[in-house]
């Protein structure tokens, strides 16, 4: 009889862990929404502020990138390589002006909502006041921008056409799930964090400590099972 008590009791603690691990976040879902890139001489960096809030000075490389991520860490960068001086190459330098390379990148037909088509990556050279920040700059060379009534950034030379930081299923492709809360990454004020940040595929830590102190349960009641048998 004891040893089937035990038997019964361990079977229990074991139902018990397989619940708790179970009851683990799905595959965290992305959003889709434009990203915002600053260069760090040969590579992107993402930037910590808006771009509202950025006054690059002259020679500075600017980029956005529009995708599905789920967070800062997981976002794409853009395709192309910062390099000022290809990008502005045309475009002379003049006094009490400044000159702000812009590489904006659509992203790929998995990134774009239905029914939408990405156009293709392009760079441009804006060349604005001293004191213009990214957002004035990227204004003055890819109208229309349009902006959600929360100063998100929606669209960039209108694309794409509707939606704005919507959360999408976790493959990436899936219809919307519902709507993200402004994201700094790409408007006018706020910082650079993505609309979700900290996603994470696997248990979280209150799930593993869950889970060690249903184990600690566990051996208890085997220790107290073996103490009343002896």
């Amino acid at each position: 009889m004891r040893r089937a008590g035990r038997t019964t009791a361990l079977l229990v603690v074991l139902g018990a862990v397989l619940a708790v691990l179970g009851a683990g976040p799905a595959q965290a879902a992305g959003y889709r929404y434009w990203s915002f890139w600053e260069s760090s001489g040969s590579d992107w960096t993402y930037a910590t502020q808006g771009p509202s809030l950025v006054r690059p000075d002259d020679g500075a490389v600017q980029g956005f990138r529009f995708s599905v991520s789920e967070d800062s860490q997981d976002s794409a960068k853009p395709r192309r390589a910062p390099g000022f001086a290809k990008i502005c190459a045309d475009t002379p330098a003049k006094d009490g002006t400044k000159r702000i390379a812009l590489v904006i990148d659509p992203g790929t037909a998995a990134d774009a909502p239905a029914g939408e088509t990405p156009p293709a990556p392009r760079t441009a050279c804006a060349r604005v006041a001293p004191d213009a920040s990214a957002a004035e700059a990227l204004a003055s060379v890819a109208k229309p921008l349009r902006y959600s009534s929360d100063a998100m950034l929606c669209a960039i030379t209108g694309y794409p056409g509707s939606g704005c930081g919507e959360q999408v299923s976790g493959d990436g492709q899936g219809t919307p799930a519902g709507s993200a809360s402004a994201s700094a990454s790409a408007s006018p004020a706020g910082s650079a964090s993505s609309p979700a940040s900290g996603g994470s595929s696997g248990p979280s830590a209150g799930v593993l400590v869950g889970v060690g102190a249903v184990l600690l349960l566990g051996i208890a009641a085997v220790v107290q099972s073996r103490r009343r048998r002896g």
